[in-house]
């Protein structure tokens, strides 16, 4: 699959920026390399088939990192489709980002920026977007409870202690509801380590209404309702 680049990923400098643009449009004018937006190209990859396209996350790619610094994710529909929580295919993607606004309209992709609850870096960004399926569990288009619990639980599973603490860690910046969502999996699956800190962050007065609730045996636990 053709992979997008932009100025930042050919280590160059400065002074070196106007030879590179014009090498760029050289190989632009020979079809060597396609332009995806401004400073953002891709090289073409050609198959009996025609010519192969880079992914919808190669073209968003350049705009979620600053050079080699990720800076943003995927979320909403999109991210949840690639979980597998629903069918439905983004008509819009979002793009989450702590200190950038960052819109994207390029060909058929239009993507439009949400705050992320935690600055986003490399080694976070996978349990930044599990806590906001959390987050968004009532928003999930066509989401079957059951395989919605299923999912999120082996994820959890395949967590490593650090990873979960981490998660954790993050929950406590995200709206009580995904806090007490993810101690009813966590309990309901026996991982009982850290969770201690999600309920003393809860309301115990407040309740939580999501729609995985009757295929969680914790929930009341955690006042889901």
């Amino acid at each position: 699959m053709g992979k997008t680049f932009g100025y930042k990923d050919l280590n160059i400098t400065k002074a070196q920026y106007v030879t590179a643009a014009k090498a760029l449009e050289r190989l632009q004018r020979k079809g060597t390399i396609k332009k995806v937006a401004n400073g953002k190209f891709y090289k073409p990859e050609e198959t009996v088939f025609g010519e192969l396209k880079p992914s919808e996350y190669q073209l968003l790619k350049p705009y979620l990192f600053e050079g080699k610094k990720r800076i943003a994710y995927i979320t909403g529909a999109f991210l949840y489709n690639k979980m597998g929580l629903t069918r439905q295919v983004a008509s819009k993607i979002k793009i989450a980002s702590r200190g950038r606004r960052i819109y994207v309209q390029t060909g058929t992709i239009s993507a439009t920026p949400v705050k992320s609850y935690i600055e986003v870096n490399t080694t976070n960004y996978q349990k930044l977007e599990f806590l906001d399926a959390l987050k968004d569990i009532n928003k999930v288009s066509d989401l079957n409870p059951k395989s919605g619990v299923v999912i999120l639980s082996s994820m959890l599973k395949n967590m490593t202690d650090k990873e979960l603490e981490d998660t954790i860690k993050y929950a406590l910046a995200y709206p009580p509801r995904a806090r007490a969502v993810l101690g009813a999996l966590l309990e309901n699956i026996q991982m009982y380590a850290f969770i201690e800190k999600l309920k003393e962050s809860l309301n115990p007065f407040s309740e939580y209404k999501t729609v995985i609730s009757k295929e969680l045996p914790t929930a009341k636990k955690w006042n889901l309702v």
